[in-house]
């Protein structure tokens, strides 16, 4: 019961990491940030790789998985860090999350809740001629906050997901060790019945 509460609790863990992070790509697909889509596309195809080495018994899936938890943990403190404006980071750098392709921001810059985006006309003649240059007022919640709380989000789900992986990678390890004590892969260990002759034959004598 143990093993399938701990199975069924991470498949589960890995399925709103999935629906959470899918949420997240869309909006970083409509914001141009081709760093967080990259990292979260890595991120899609391991937790898929957990959730399926959950299901199927397979704990190197499940310790990749792990593994890979511990740096996107990692990459999320830096994501907070960037937009906080943490020691020498600034969020306005477009080299980070748009490998300085293009200048676009978050997109809950312009679409937070109560944003009202107002165009400057005429824009300042540093613009680029490709760029609008806009004013953005009235939000209730700042975009940077809104990436921050996303972040955190994740940080939580991989936290989880660690330490049940951890746990769920013992059990397997625990079950494959005791199969194999009663001989579960041992297959020179069993030897069917031999069939055994009871009837003896007997030379017969026929007397004229």
């Amino acid at each position: 019961m143990g093993c399938c509460s701990g199975r069924c609790t991470l498949a589960f863990i890995c399925g709103m990491q999935l629906i959470s992070i899918l949420e997240r790509q869309i909006f970083d697909f409509l914001g141009y940030q081709w760093a967080p889509i990259l990292t979260n596309f890595i991120h899609i195809i391991t937790v898929i790789l957990g959730l399926f080495g959950t299901i199927q018994f397979r704990p190197k899936y499940v310790t990749g998985y792990a593994v890979w938890l511990v740096l996107w943990v990692t990459w999320n403190i830096f994501i907070i860090c960037f937009y906080l404006e943490v020691g020498d980071l600034s969020k306005d750098t477009d080299l980070i999350m748009t490998f300085n392709i293009s200048m676009h921001r978050s997109w809950w810059m312009e679409n937070g809740p109560g944003c009202r985006v107002t165009p400057v006309t005429p824009p300042p003649s540093w613009a680029p001629e490709d760029h609008r240059y806009i004013s953005i007022a009235g939000c209730l919640l700042e975009y940077q906050y809104v990436e921050v709380a996303h972040s955190s989000l994740q940080i939580l789900l991989a936290l989880a997901g660690f330490i049940y992986a951890c746990y769920v990678v013992k059990l397997i390890s625990e079950e494959e060790d005791s199969f194999d004590f009663i001989g579960g892969f041992d297959s020179y260990s069993y030897q069917g019945p031999q069939k055994t002759s009871h009837l003896q034959l007997q030379p017969m004598y026929m007397s004229k």
